[in-house]
């Protein structure tokens, strides 16, 4: 059986300490990707941060301000190619079906490596995307 997993993109709104990742993320956005995430039922969720890479949403990080909207082509590529490392560290690449709730930055060099790819919010603005997640979580 396949494997589902379900990435949700950072956020610049933070708490200003550090906290487990699910929890130092705080704007609206994240809170409603994170409901949706967890009402999808995934084998996992994950978050996509500028800073670390992959991470789960237990692990305990400090707050950061990098953002992949200000890095070059170069080094979202180089990122992107952390995380595809991290997400072969977690399990089968090729048997998984990913969700992303991210961001085309997010996606864009990611979604060559992976096969089997969902993006429910594509094409979306941001209050076009509160607004679907809001109906879908309700």
């Amino acid at each position: 059986m396949r494997k589902r997993i379900v990435l949700i993109s950072c956020v610049s709104k933070k708490l200003p300490r550090r906290a487990k990742a699910k929890d130092l993320y705080v704007s609206t956005l994240f809170k409603l990707n994170l409901k949706y995430a967890n009402k999808l039922n995934p084998d996992a969720i994950y978050i996509l941060s500028a800073e670390y890479g992959l991470l789960s949403l237990e692990q305990e990080i400090d707050p950061y301000e990098k953002t992949l909207n200000n890095m070059r082509a170069n080094e979202v590529k180089q990122w992107a190619s952390q995380v595809i490392e991290q997400i072969r560290n977690i399990g089968a690449l090729e048997e998984t079906e990913f969700t992303f709730l991210a961001g085309e930055k997010y996606r864009k060099y990611l979604l060559p490596h992976l096969n089997n790819v969902q993006i429910p919010l594509k094409g979306l603005r941001i209050g076009e995307q509160l607004q679907r997640l809001k109906e879908l979580t309700t």
